[in-house]
């Protein structure tokens, strides 16, 4: 697996998949990329370049543990463009992931050719989620088998009375089934230090970086899934709102991995938009 040195000498893994015009791809969490798999045959298309994030998967562990703070991370990105000689790259970014992409375009703008933004986080640009947003998503789900227990432990969660993520989790797919359970399994995050630095105070500069943003003339698209809780198409609309040049697509029936919901829908939007 190859490798890369951070700013600070930390050694960093990557994966590579498929051949062609690369796409370096952030993936969110922070967690072990392989949950992003070749994004559901995007590497037939694309060769894509898939970091693993300081601390998880095969990447080292940083002595600083502050490193792992989103603003941070977005320097190890432009390490791994460097390193691959790239004048100009391609990003896509998942979930938490596009906070890195997203400071990543503010702060580097020249350096980034297209920019796909995957059912995104949005706490780079400030924009929050509320609680009845995601509770008028989950009720399109009543009729699911699964929904009575699931909305239960949301609502307790909603209420802070409750905090079993795990059964919330079927909210998150298109479709709860065994792949989609497996899917769910081999994704969560191993490294919960990683994950309590990620958003520390600090990691995000929602004006500064809006205001960034009103003058990045990159393409950009974002895509949503019409059930997923994390990502309401809502929210990811106004997201778009953030960009000059913008492209907004929410993949019918999928949750928060749409490559899992639907490959074949998710790879020709995604194509479309980057070429390949």
């Amino acid at each position: 697996m190859p490798t890369f040195t951070a700013p600070d000498g930390t050694l960093l893994a990557y994966r590579v998949h498929g051949d062609g015009d690369p796409v370096l791809c952030i993936p969110g969490g922070p967690t072990d990329s392989r949950y992003l798999g070749d994004l559901g045959g995007l590497s037939a298309h694309r060769r894509l370049i898939v970091p693993d994030l300081r601390g998880t998967g095969r990447s080292a562990v940083p002595e600083d543990p502050s490193s792992y703070r989103c603003d941070r991370l977005v320097e190890d990105v432009e390490a791994l463009r460097e390193h691959l000689g790239l004048p100009v790259t391609d990003l896509l970014a998942h979930s938490a992931g596009a906070n890195i992409a997203t400071q990543y375009a503010a702060r580097h703008p020249g350096n980034v050719g297209r920019l796909a933004l995957i059912t995104p986080g949005t706490r780079a640009v400030g924009i929050p989620v509320t609680a009845e947003t995601r509770r008028e998503l989950a009720l399109l789900r009543k009729n699911e088998p699964w929904f009575p227990a699931a909305f239960a432990a949301l609502e307790a969660i909603t209420d802070g009375t409750g905090s079993d993520w795990d059964a919330i989790a079927p909210f998150f797919c298109g479709r709860w089934d065994a792949p989609a359970q497996r899917h769910h399994a081999a994704g969560r995050p191993s490294n919960m230090e990683a994950v309590a630095q990620f958003g520390a105070e600090g990691a995000f500069d929602p004006e500064n970086t809006r205001a960034a943003l009103a003058a990045c003339e990159v393409p950009v698209l974002l895509l949503a899934g019409e059930f997923d809780l994390n990502s309401p198409p809502g929210t990811v609309t106004e997201f778009g709102r953030q960009f000059p040049d913008s492209t907004l697509v929410v993949q019918p029936g999928a949750g928060h991995y749409p490559w899992i919901d639907d490959a074949g829908r998710f790879v020709a939007a995604t194509t479309a938009f980057l070429g390949g």
